[in-house]
């Protein structure tokens, strides 16, 4: 995955507050503010560097200082820094970055994007920054939230998504031309994550816009899955949305599958749905069963449970936060500890780690930023309030700052 202007918000938000600090490695205690300034400027080290040589393109490339388009061309990178420009209360350049995407954002275009990527990256980035517009002290419209600019565009974004899911079983294609819909010749099979995380979208577009096809689109897909899972009660990776047969039989918590789970709990909270939660927590019961081993979470598979992958995954670190919001603490940090203890090895999280071994996977060492364990680090301190888990906060502050930062922005590094 490439720089994700989320990141430096993540560790803004892992960071303690004023009258709170985490030693330092020295033991003496580090000064709040001058993290969180730090952290800012590391921001605005990627944001500027965009704005400068990428601009219009989606990302940023800061080894070669250039642009390029990646998920749609949408000028993403602007999109995903709206709600962060917010939250670090730059409301003019919000402001000015706003009538930017009116002025230039064009969804009518012959070009094949991905679904899952442009729901949580573009629905996902203008409803965020819409929701948190009015709070944040920008003049908003009459009728807000409910109207706006940055919903219209979230709106037209999703309805380009629509297509996808018109298939039998009403799980959606991976990928859909944004003019003409699927192409005649796309491949049915999609990953399990690519068709279950849509509800938080499309369920607070439907809220919005009173408009239900959002969200019940995203809930029948949610349940096909549900459907489709194996008697032991595991899903695998990827599946045919016209059949409804699984292709990729591995079972686990990281890339393919995981913002399923997240999608179901954070949808639960969302919209106080039993349903949503009741289906994590038989999930969690087979997951715990077959794929924890002293507290690491293997890749089985679905039907029998046996192990096909000892890894850890990158992406699998959001996991203890998202055990911390289902109240599981004391597993959560169990699970914590294991993966800072690999950050703590390299600096970083490699994106898949041998956990036999106890070191990296060849060709899969690299760490492109991802922001998944400080993520989980951020709710378990405001579940327990333990100032331990501020350390990884400034781990990552360092290591991000003296391993990846380049003149043109932040690029992925290879741990060794």
């Amino acid at each position: 995955m490439p720089f994700r202007l989320l990141v430096p918000l993540g560790l803004l938000c892992s960071l303690p507050p004023p009258h709170l600090g985490a030693p330092g490695p020295d033991g003496s205690a580090p000064d709040p503010a001058h993290y969180r300034e730090r952290v800012k400027a590391m921001f605005y080290h990627a944001y500027d560097s965009y704005l400068e040589n990428a601009f219009p393109y989606d990302e940023l490339r800061p080894l070669t200082c250039d642009g390029h388009d990646t998920w749609g061309s949408f000028s993403l990178t602007l999109i995903d820094a709206l709600d962060t420009l917010l939250i670090l209360g730059n409301v003019s350049e919000f402001q000015r970055v706003v009538e930017v995407l009116q002025d230039n954002l064009d969804f009518d275009i012959d070009v094949n994007a991905s679904v899952f990527e442009t729901n949580i990256r573009v629905v996902g980035g203008l409803l965020s920054a819409h929701l948190l517009s009015k709070k944040a002290g920008v003049e908003v419209e009459a009728g807000w939230p409910c109207s706006g600019p940055l919903l219209r565009m979230a709106e037209e974004a999703a309805r380009k998504l629509l297509p996808a899911f018109q298939t039998p079983t009403g799980m959606p294609y991976g990928t859909v031309n944004l003019l003409h819909g699927v192409n005649p010749g796309e491949t049915p099979v999609t990953c399990t994550a690519g068709i279950g995380t849509f509800i938080v979208e499309f369920a607070t577009l439907s809220s919005l816009t009173g408009d239900p096809v959002f969200e019940d689109v995203a809930r029948v897909a949610l349940m096909r899955l549900w459907e489709s899972r194996s008697d032991i009660g595991l899903v695998g990776n990827h599946i045919d949305v016209l059949t409804g047969k699984w292709v990729a039989q591995d079972a686990g918590i990281g890339a393919g599958v995981d913002s399923y789970f997240e999608y179901l709990v954070k949808g639960a909270i969302l919209l106080q749905d039993k349903k949503l939660m009741a289906m994590f927590l038989e999930y969690n019961k087979a997951i715990r069963n077959y794929t924890r081993f002293d507290d690491w979470y293997l890749w089985v598979q679905m039907y029998k449970g046996t192990v096909s992958m000892p890894v850890f995954q990158s992406l699998e670190a959001y996991w203890p936060g998202l055990q911390s919001l289902i109240g599981d603490i004391d597993n959560a940090m169990r699970t914590f500890l294991n993966y800072y203890t690999v950050w703590k090895q390299f600096g970083g999280l490699p994106e898949f780690y041998n956990i036999p071994q106890g070191y990296t996977v060849e060709k899969r060492e690299g760490y492109p930023l991802r922001p998944e364990l400080i993520e989980s680090a951020m709710y378990l301190y405001r579940a327990t309030g333990d100032p331990t888990l501020l350390e990884l906060g400034r781990d990552a502050v360092e290591s991000i700052e003296k391993i990846s930062k380049v003149e043109c922005g932040f690029a992925t590094f290879v741990l060794t």
